[in-house]
C-alpha cells in the first residue's frame, strides 16, 4: 500500500503548476470510487490518491508550508488510508436547500452506524463511524461523516475472485440500498492487501 509522508509531497509552488492536470486526474478517478445510496447520501472510497489529494489542497488553501502544520495535516488524513483489510469512505450527506437539510440532519441523527456493506450476499460489515471524534449530537447528524468497513480474509478473497458488493443504510429516517458496478469493485478490489 502506497504511504504518504511529507518527503512525499509536493511544495507549495510545485503544487500550483501541477494543480489543473493532478485535480483533473483526481476528479476522474473518484468517479470510479463514489457510490450513491439512495439520492440524498454519497460514499466515495478513499485511496492513496484521494488522500494525497486533500492533503495538498489544504496546504495550498492554509498556505502551510512549515513541516509542523504539513504533518498536522499528514495526522488528520493518513488515517483515512485504507490498510488492506478495510475500505475507507468519505460519507456526504446531501441536500440542496439549506433548510431541508437542517431539517433532515436532525431526523437522521445516527445514520453513520446504520450504514453496512455486504459481499455477495453474506454477512453485512457495518460501518465503524468517525473514529477521530463524534460527529452527531443530540440535535443533528453531521453532513459529513468517516466510515471503515473491516473486511474478514474470506470477503477479500471472494471480492478478488468477483463477487459483488452492494452498500446500504438502513436507518429508520432513510433506507437504500446499491449495488456496486463492476468498475467500482475492481477500484475497491485495488485496495486490498494480495
Amino acid at each position: 500500500m502506497n504511504r504518504i509522508d511529507s518527503a512525499s509531497l509536493m511544495t507549495l509552488e510545485a503544487y500550483a503548476k501541477a494543480r489543473p492536470k493532478f485535480r483533473a486526474e483526481v476528479l476522474a478517478h473518484k468517479k470510479t470510487r463514489t457510490v450513491a445510496v439512495g439520492p440524498n447520501v454519497t460514499l466515495i472510497f478513499e485511496d492513496e490518491l484521494t488522500i494525497r489529494y486533500q492533503i495538498q489542497e489544504m496546504l495550498r488553501i492554509e498556505k502551510t508550508f512549515e513541516e509542523a502544520g504539513i504533518q498536522d495535516e499528514l495526522d488528520a488524513y493518513v488515517p483515512l488510508l485504507p490498510d488492506g483489510t478495510n475500505w475507507k469512505a468519505t460519507m456526504l450527506i446531501e441536500f440542496p436547500d439549506a433548510e431541508e437539510r437542517k431539517r433532515q440532519l436532525a431526523l437522521l441523527r445516527g445514520i453513520e452506524h446504520d450504514v453496512w456493506v455486504q459481499v455477495d450476499g453474506g454477512a453485512r460489515v457495518a460501518a465503524i463511524a468517525d473514529e477521530d471524534m463524534e460527529r452527531s449530537n443530540d440535535e443533528k447528524t453531521s453532513a459529513v461523516h468517516f466510515l471503515r468497513f473491516e473486511l474478514t480474509a474470506e470477503m477479500r478473497a471472494a471480492l478478488k475472485s468477483g463477487a459483488k458488493v452492494a452498500i446500504g443504510i438502513d436507518h429508520s429516517a432513510y433506507r437504500a440500498q446499491a449495488s456496486v458496478n463492476d468498475a467500482t469493485r475492481a477500484a475497491l478490489v485495488q485496495d486490498l492487501a494480495a
